[in-house]
């Protein structure tokens, strides 16, 4: 990696340069807090769970997120991946301060006939015919159809745009009806670690 030095000892740091690796971790360290998508899949009935935190909304119109997924270790695609391509639906749930613990061990890699939401205990339940099953007791959900892939080259990296069909909120998670004000507690990735939101901060009024 080169690491460029300028006066004041700040850093520039040259991505011609580094390595995938390298580029990772200075990333996911930086673009910080990141939502977890809590994604799950299905395919010839075995329900996939995976978390990715490479996630974000895209746009309203059409409604669209968008999140990356990788590859297995040996070189084959992640199970939400494949089970996208063909199925073209998912389920992506957020995720809630209690679910911490079963949502990181969701991302244990694991074989395509083996459902980490029965290895983990982790409770599902059917509310939208058609679409895979939402995590019980999350927040909020959406139930989502493959839009597109994003081509980048030789990446291993598939950056997945799905769109929005319906999504359910639980009523403990609105705080306004009226207004349809949404109001949970999110946990988000830092680096390797995850993080609570804080306190919230008032947005400026703009002159």
């Amino acid at each position: 990696m080169l690491y460029n030095t300028q006066k004041g000892k700040n850093m520039l740091v040259d991505y011609t340069n580094t390595e995938m690796t390298e580029n990772y971790k200075l990333m996911a360290q930086s673009i910080i807090p990141r939502p977890i998508a809590w994604v799950v899949t299905e395919s010839d009935g075995v329900v996939n769970v995976a978390p990715f935190s490479y996630f974000t909304g895209l746009s309203s119109n059409p409604p669209t997120m968008i999140f990356s997924v990788g590859h297995k270790s040996d070189g084959s695609p992640k199970d939400t991946l494949r089970n996208l391509r063909e199925q073209r639906r998912c389920t992506v749930c957020m995720v809630k301060p209690e679910h911490l613990e079963r949502m990181h061990l969701s991302s244990k890699e694991m074989q395509a006939d083996r459902s980490e939401a029965e290895r983990f205990d982790i409770p599902l339940k059917r509310i939208v015919d058609g679409f895979p099953p939402m995590i019980e007791g999350v927040p909020t959900a959406f139930f989502c159809e493959l839009y597109s892939e994003v081509d980048l080259g030789a990446s291993k990296t598939i950056p997945l745009i799905v769109e929005i069909k319906q999504q359910y909120i639980d009523d403990e998670a609105i705080s306004d009806k009226e207004r349809m004000t949404i109001d949970f507690e999110p946990v988000a990735r830092v680096g390797k670690r995850y993080a609570l939101l804080g306190e919230e901060v008032e947005a400026p009024k703009i002159p």
